[in-house]
């Protein structure tokens, strides 16, 4: 008889207890974009001046961020498809970047960057142009 009523109160017990749900996960808040955008070369905001970097052995200008979430800024030089010099100033985050591009013939060019190898960049601008770009 003992042996039932502890099946019941154990049945009972299980069945009365609810189940766990997971903690629902909030967005944490932060200064870091998800994309790096051709303004974000013009200004230093004050979260990045916390973390303001320089160091003259590397070949970037400066960085800023954290591990995994560096920001670095390059001074650039290449030449579009057509065989014209360009020059310029992109910042960089991961693989992909964006920056301003200048030529002696041209306005200023707003572009998006990939890395392609160590030191060594492709670009494109707004039109669709190509540019092969590498890091001064």
């Amino acid at each position: 008889m003992k042996k039932n009523y502890f099946i019941l109160i154990s049945l009972l017990f299980l069945f009365s207890c609810k189940r766990a749900t997971a903690p629902q996960t909030t967005q944490i808040s932060t200064f870091y974009k998800a994309a790096v955008t051709t303004d974000d070369r013009k200004t230093i905001t004050p979260e990045e001046a916390k973390t303001y970097h320089l160091d003259k052995k590397y070949h970037y200008e400066y960085r800023t961020g954290n591990p995994g979430h560096y920001e670095y800024n390059y001074d650039v030089k290449g030449v579009n498809t057509k065989g014209d010099s360009v020059f310029g100033n992109i910042n960089v985050q991961d693989k992909l970047g964006a920056g301003v591009l200048i030529s002696d013939s041209l306005p200023d060019i707003e572009i998006k960057t990939e890395w392609i190898s160590y030191g060594k960049l492709k670009a494109i601008d707004n039109n669709g142009n190509e540019y092969s770009l590498m890091v001064k």
